[in-house]
């Protein structure tokens, strides 16, 4: 079955065959003609002739870091929205946060048949920014700041800033950080940087000791934080750097025997659902994971019509979202939480 086969059965010119497999205007009457025909002879338009014909193969590279992560999640469900609406594909590439692997798949779409590619990692390095200065296709970063590159990312400072003053509204005095490695520039140095600044604010130093560093995972978070409190047993309150690490920490303080939020006050950042499931439940930042994908994609889809890299960089907001895990202010003992 060729396109003029289709045409002389739908009883319209090839041209107008060619504009609808390609996405271009055809009236809804034609449409309906061309779509009859191709759903009774079972039609399927070649990918070689396409990508010869219009130099574009519909395909859009995505690299997540972990796609079984809840806000990973978001982020992909923003981009295939996108992309499924503008009539791209996706293929989908996951890291689990394996710097090589990323690599490797920057090079894979260089060389491949992509159109651009949507790129999330925990990390940026020179070698990063070495191949993607390499690519002819469009690059989008989603997380991260990239001056080189258009991106969406999260104000994870000042989120990280608010959260930490909402942490020592009720008057805790030995604040604790539970973070990842500082190398991570989002969710390791500017959460970081969000909650010392959010200390200071307060009036309150915050000695080395009272810091530590894990992984992604419950199980670090459990972990490190009894390596924490075995260290720094005067911690009353933990900042912990995303909800999964928190969790993690509250399991350890509910087996230490400690009370939350009476004996340590604890928060977390990115509203995971699970934070809404423990008990109690737990204070948090809301971050739009799913709106960066959307951002994220559909700056690349306005590259990809337009034809212009425009570098363009968007930071998103936050909410915070005051639960159970910390208590009301200092002199506002009859306040809840607002949920």
């Amino acid at each position: 079955m060729t396109i003029a086969e289709i045409a002389q059965r739908a009883g319209v010119s090839k041209a107008c065959v060619s504009r609808y497999l390609n996405h271009g205007y055809v009236s809804e009457e034609k449409k309906a003609r061309i779509r009859e025909v191709i759903a009774e002879t079972g039609y399927t338009p070649s990918r070689n002739a396409q990508v010869l014909r219009t130099g574009k193969t519909g395909v859009i590279g995505v690299i997540l870091p972990k796609i079984n992560s809840e806000s990973i999640s978001r982020v992909a469900a923003g981009i295939s929205e996108v992309l499924t609406r503008q009539g791209y594909r996706m293929l989908l590439a996951n890291t689990e946060n394996n710097i090589e692997q990323e690599l490797a798949y920057l090079e894979l779409f260089k060389n491949d048949q992509v159109d651009g590619v949507l790129f999330s990692a925990t990390l940026l390095t020179p070698d990063h920014r070495d191949i993607i200065a390499t690519m002819n296709i469009p690059v989008v970063m989603v997380g991260q700041r990239a001056d080189y590159l258009s991106c969406v990312y999260h104000n994870d400072r000042a989120a990280a800033r608010d959260l930490t003053q909402v942490l020592l509204a009720s008057g805790r005095k030995c604040p604790g950080f539970l973070g990842v490695t500082r190398k991570d520039r989002a969710v390791g140095s500017e959460r970081l940087a969000g909650f010392l600044e959010g200390c200071k604010l307060c009036g309150i130093p915050v000695p080395e000791s009272r810091m530590a560093t894990c992984s992604f995972s419950i199980e670090s978070g459990c972990e490190a934080a009894g390596a924490l409190f075995s260290q720094a047993p005067e911690i009353d309150a933990l900042f912990c750097a995303t909800d999964t690490i928190a969790i993690g920490a509250m399991q350890y303080l509910k087996g230490a025997g400690k009370r939350i939020p009476a004996d340590v006050e604890i928060v977390g950042v990115g509203h995971s659902r699970m934070t809404e499931i423990v008990s109690p439940r737990l204070t948090t930042t809301h971050l739009f994971y799913k709106t960066s994908g959307i951002e994220a994609a559909s700056i690349l889809c306005q590259i990809l019509e337009s034809g212009v890299d425009m570098k363009k960089q968007i930071m998103l907001g936050y909410e915070l979202i005051r639960q159970d895990s910390t208590l009301p202010p200092a002199g506002d003992p009859g306040a809840r939480p607002n949920n």
